[in-house]
């Protein structure tokens, strides 16, 4: 495949995925209207008779641990200990960028958009699992920050492709030059490091608002 041709598949990709996030923003839209909710401010707010009617199908803490099984309370503590080296690998790449990306020129990647802490809203989840979804919600949405944060730096350092693809590479990729392609790289190396500068300062293109 040459790569005009793969430029173009790409330029097509590009659509159809703003298409799926128009359907997807109106699904949500069609889900707040079935389940009688509304954001305001990125904050859930649920009707009064709602949060009363799902408070029903909640299942009591304790009920639920005579539920669990033992594996399932025997392997928490091993779930719940990744949260230190978590919250250091955020504190590291946070003050990473903080320091770093003024002195390179790239605009800081925003938090908020990764780390949505919500599910603590739904009345039909007890206390563990409220835990429970906060603590996920926190280890993805780092997942997905220190992803941005880390592509951002591979982009302005070493934007060269790899000799095979990864299973889900990231989106910068897409403009990273190829593998063995050595007369090109000194050329472009400083393009592709002012394309990151341009990008719109705070604000992260695949990040949901």
């Amino acid at each position: 495949m040459s790569t005009h041709n793969l430029g173009n598949l790409l330029k097509k990709l590009h659509q159809l995925e703003e298409e799926l996030e128009a359907e997807i923003d109106s699904l949500m839209e069609e889900k707040q209207t079935q389940f009688r909710y509304s954001l305001e401010q990125g904050k859930v707010h649920f009707q009064e008779e709602i949060k009363a009617l799902n408070k029903k199908y909640r299942v009591g803490v304790w009920e639920y641990l005579k539920q669990a099984r033992i594996g399932h309370i025997l392997s928490a503590p091993v779930i719940y200990s990744v949260f230190f080296p978590m919250l250091l690998l955020d504190l590291f790449v946070t003050f990473y960028q903080w320091i770093c990306f003024p002195i390179y020129g790239i605009p800081l990647v925003k938090r908020d958009p990764y780390f949505i802490i919500d599910r603590h809203k739904l009345t039909y989840l007890n206390f563990i699992q409220k835990f429970n979804c906060t603590y996920c919600s926190y280890g993805n949405g780092l997942i997905e920050y220190v992803r941005e944060v880390t592509a951002r730096t591979e982009q302005y350092w070493c934007p060269i492709r790899h000799a095979r693809r990864s299973p889900d590479p990231h989106y910068l990729q897409e403009n990273f030059l190829d593998y063995g392609h050595a007369e090109v790289y000194n050329q472009r190396l400083a393009e592709l490091q002012q394309a990151l500068k341009d990008l719109q300062a705070q604000k992260d293109p695949h990040a949901r608002q």
